[in-house]
C-alpha cells in the first residue's frame, strides 16, 4: 500500500487514493480540507526526489503550471512542500484521456477533430505567450471531459523560453510518437515544436493511426527526422483537402514551412470549422519541397533502420565480389533452342539476369546517395574534416537554423551581460574558430544577455513567480518572505530589501516579502436550509465565505429554496471556504380543468353516456341524439391523460389527450 495514503499534507490536503502515475511523478485524489473539495495532488516519485535534475524539472513544471491559467488547461491551486516532498495541487478531473477515446471510437469525424484541435491549439497559445512550451504534447497528455472540454494536462518537460539552462544538452526530450524534428535532434526548439506535436495528434485523430511506426525509438525518431508520411486522405477518403493541408502544415519537419504560432493554426481551423471546403493557402515552395522528398508515387513511409541494414549487406557482398570475379549459374537451362524462338530464348534465358544487374546497380546509386546525402559521414567539402565556423557574432536562433550549420553539435552554454553585444548573439565559443572537430564534438557558446540593469526594478504588486523570473534574468540571487496583508493580493510582492533603485552588484541577494493575502479568520457555517437562493447568497456573503456551485434539482419541497449546503450547519471554517447550494424545483403536479365536446346526434334517442379519465369515472349521464352535442367537464395533472368516452356499453373513443 502507498505510504501516502491517508496522510494529511500542510494540514490540509488528505491523501485517498492514487489516480495515476506518469514518468517522474504519482497523482493522488485528495480532499482539501480547509476549502472542503476534491483535488488532484501531484507528487515527485520517490526515486527522482533525491535526483537534483529530476527535481529541477518538477521545480520547473511546477512554476510553469502555476503562471497558467485557462480553460484548456488543466488548472492549478496550490504548489507547496511538506517533509522534504514537493507537490502541486490541482483540479481533480472527471474524464478520459484523448487517447482513451481515440481506442474507443478508431478514428475521429474531421468535424471532432477541428474541436479538440481548436482546444489544444488555444491552450498552446496561452502557454506560448507566457513563454512556457509544453515540448509533450500527445493524447495520452490530453484530459477529454464528460461535456467535451478538452484540458491539456502534464508539464512535467516544460520548457520556459527565457530561461538560459537546460537539462542534459542534446538530449531528445519526449514522446517519440510525437516528437518534433528538432526535438529528436536534440536541437534548441521554440512554439514550432508543440504546434509539430499537435499536428501529429491531429494526424492520428483524423486516421486512427500514428504517422510513422517502427521497431524502436530510434527508428521513430529518424523518420521524424527524414520521412514525409503518406497524407490522410490515403486512409480515410472523405477527410476534407483543408484540414488534410492543415495537419500536413502543421507537422511540416522543416520549420520554416510549419505554423509559425499558434495563432495561425487557430485562424485555419476556425476558417475550417465554419467551411470545411475552404481553400488553405500553403506556399507553392514549400508545397514543391514536400513533394521532392516524398517522390511521386513513393510509399513516404521508410523503415530506415532495415534499410540501414541491407545497406551493410549488400556492401559485404559487393567487396566480396572484388576478391574474384562472379559467376552466374542458370539450373535447368534448356540445351537447345529452336531457331524461330531464338530472340524470344535469348530473353527468357538472360532477361532476368538483366534485370537482378540493374537491380543492383540501381540500388548501389540509392544506397551511395543515402548515405552521402543523410549519413553524410563527410563534410560535403571535399575534406575529410570539419572546421568549427566562426560564430561569434551572430545571432543564436538564426544559426541553429541554417542548413550550412547542420553539421555541426551547436549547444547553448552559459549567458552573461555584454555592454556591446545585442542580447541573442554569441559571445564566444568553444572550440574557437578554425580548430579541427569531430561529427559529434560539442560546440559550446556563450550568449550574450545584453546590457545589465543598473539598478533593481520596481516589483510592489507583481506576481511573485513572474518575479523571481525577471530577477533570475539580472543574475541577482533571492529567497522569499511571505507575511498575511489585507491591501496587497494574495501571492504578489509586498516589497524588496534592498529596495528600488539598489545598484546591482554581482553579490547581491534580493529578499521578497509575498503576500499570503489577508488572514482568514474562522467563522460558523450558518444553517441555510429554507433560505431563498438571494437570502443564502447575502448571508454567506456577510460571512466572507464563497460561493460554489448553485444547483437546481427536482423537490416536491416549496419551489426556490436552499434544500442543501455542501458545509452542515454550525461547523467551523475558515473565511473563503467555498459552499456549494441546491436550490428546489418544484416537481409536484398540479390539477386542471378541462370541458371536451362530444357529437352525440349518431346515438338514438335515449343513450347513457360515460367519460372515464385515466380509468376514474368523471361523467355519467343520459342524453339524447336531438341534443346534437355534449359539453363534458374534465379534471387531471397537466400533461397528457387517457380519455375514454362509451355510449351505453360501447367504448366509442379511448385516447390521450392534452390537460
Amino acid at each position: 500500500m502507498d505510504n501516502l495514503i491517508g496522510k494529511i499534507l500542510d494540514n490540509r490536503y488528505e491523501i485517498l487514493d492514487v489516480v495515476g502515475q506518469g514518468g517522474m511523478s504519482v497523482v493522488y485524489r485528495a480532499k482539501c480540507h480547509r476549502l472542503n473539495r476534491m483535488v488532484a495532488v501531484k507528487v515527485l516519485k520517490d526515486e527522482f526526489s533525491r535526483d537534483d535534475e529530476f527535481k529541477n524539472r518538477f521545480q520547473d513544471e511546477s512554476l510553469s503550471v502555476a503562471m497558467l491559467s485557462h480553460p484548456n488547461i488543466v488548472a492549478v491551486y496550490d504548489v507547496s512542500k511538506a517533509e522534504d516532498m514537493e507537490y502541486i495541487v490541482m483540479e481533480l478531473i472527471d474524464g478520459i484521456t484523448l487517447k482513451e477515446y481515440l481506442q474507443k471510437k478508431g478514428h475521429l469525424s474531421w468535424q471532432e477533430t477541428v474541436y479538440f484541435a481548436l482546444q489544444i491549439a488555444k491552450a498552446l497559445q496561452h502557454a506560448h505567450n507566457r513563454g512556457i512550451i509544453h515540448r509533450d504534447i500527445k493524447p495520452q497528455n490530453i484530459m477529454v471531459l464528460r461535456d467535451g472540454t478538452a484540458k491539456v494536462a502534464d508539464f512535467g518537460i516544460a520548457h520556459q523560453v527565457s530561461k538560459q539552462q537546460t537539462y542534459n544538452k542534446g538530449e531528445a526530450i519526449g514522446s517519440v510518437h510525437y516528437i518534433s524534428p528538432e526535438q529528436a535532434k536534440g536541437s534548441r526548439i521554440d512554439n514550432r515544436a508543440d504546434i509539430y506535436s499537435l499536428g501529429v495528434v491531429m494526424y492520428e485523430m483524423l486516421t486512427g493511426r500514428l504517422p510513422f511506426e517502427g521497431t524502436n525509438p530510434v527508428d521513430v525518431a529518424i523518420q521524424h527526422i527524414n520521412s514525409v508520411p503518406l497524407n490522410p486522405r490515403d486512409y480515410i477518403k472523405d477527410i476534407p483537402e483543408a484540414i488534410e493541408t492543415v495537419t500536413m502544415k502543421a507537422m511540416n519537419p522543416k520549420l520554416s514551412a510549419r505554423y509559425m504560432n499558434a495563432d495561425e493554426l487557430i485562424a485555419d481551423l476556425d476558417k475550417i470549422r465554419n467551411n470545411p471546403h475552404v481553400k488553405i493557402e500553403v506556399d507553392q515552395e514549400i508545397a514543391e519541397d514536400i513533394a521532392v522528398v516524398a517522390g511521386e508515387g513513393a510509399t513516404q513511409k521508410l523503415n530506415y533502420q532495415s534499410d540501414i541494414e541491407k545497406m551493410k549487406t549488400k556492401t559485404k557482398k559487393i567487396e566480396k565480389e572484388k576478391q574474384g570475379p562472379v559467376k552466374i549459374i542458370e539450373e535447368d537451362e534448356p540445351e537447345e533452342v529452336e531457331e524461330n524462338d531464338e530472340k524470344e530464348g535469348f530473353f527468357s534465358r538472360y532477361g532476368g539476369v538483366l534485370f537482378n544487374i540493374a537491380a543492383i546497380l540501381l540500388f548501389i546509386y540509392g544506397a551511395f546517395y543515402f548515405v552521402v546525402n543523410v549519413l553524410n559521414p563527410f563534410a560535403m567539402d571535399g575534406d575529410s574534416t570539419l572546421k568549427a565556423p566562426d560564430l561569434i557574432g551572430e545571432e543564436y536562433n538564426k544559426i541553429i537554423e541554417l542548413e550550412e550549420y547542420d553539421k555541426f553539435n551547436i549547444v547553448e552554454g552559459e549567458s552573461m551581460y555584454h555592454d556591446t553585444v545585442p542580447a541573442g548573439c554569441i559571445i564566444d565559443q568553444t572550440p574557437k574558430a578554425g580548430r579541427t572537430v569531430d561529427d559529434n564534438e560539442v560546440i559550446t557558446v556563450i550568449i550574450s544577455r545584453g546590457t545589465k540593469n543598473s539598478t533593481l526594478p520596481d516589483y510592489t504588486g507583481k506576481e511573485y513567480r513572474q518575479v523571481e523570473i525577471d530577477i533570475g534574468k539580472l543574475g541577482v540571487e533571492y529567497r522569499e518572505e511571505w507575511e498575511f496583508n489585507e491591501e496587497v493580493e494574495k501571492n504578489c510582492v509586498i516589497s524588496t530589501t534592498p529596495g528600488v533603485g539598489t545598484s546591482i552588484e554581482d553579490d547581491l541577494t534580493v529578499v521578497l516579502l509575498i503576500s499570503k493575502g489577508k488572514e482568514l479568520k474562522e467563522v460558523t457555517m450558518p444553517d441555510l436550509k429554507n433560505y431563498s437562493q438571494e437570502d443564502a447568497v447575502a448571508e454567506l456573503k456577510k460571512l466572507n465565505l464563497g460561493i460554489g456551485e448553485i444547483k437546481r434539482v427536482d423537490s416536491k419541497e416549496q419551489d426556490g429554496v436552499v434544500i442543501f449546503q455542501s458545509i452542515p450547519a454550525k461547523s467551523k471554517v475558515l473565511e473563503e471556504t467555498v459552499v456549494d447550494l441546491q436550490i428546489s424545483r418544484n416537481v409536484t403536479p398540479k390539477k386542471v380543468a378541462k370541458i371536451i365536446t362530444l357529437p352525440v346526434s349518431n346515438y338514438g334517442n335515449d343513450f347513457l353516456l360515460s367519460v372515464y379519465v385515466n380509468g376514474e369515472l368523471q361523467y355519467d349521464s343520459m342524453h339524447s341524439s336531438v341534443e346534437g352535442t355534449v359539453e363534458v367537464p374534465l379534471v387531471a395533472y397537466e400533461g397528457y391523460n387517457r380519455v375514454k368516452v362509451v355510449v351505453s356499453g360501447d367504448t366509442v373513443l379511448n385516447e390521450d389527450m392534452m390537460f
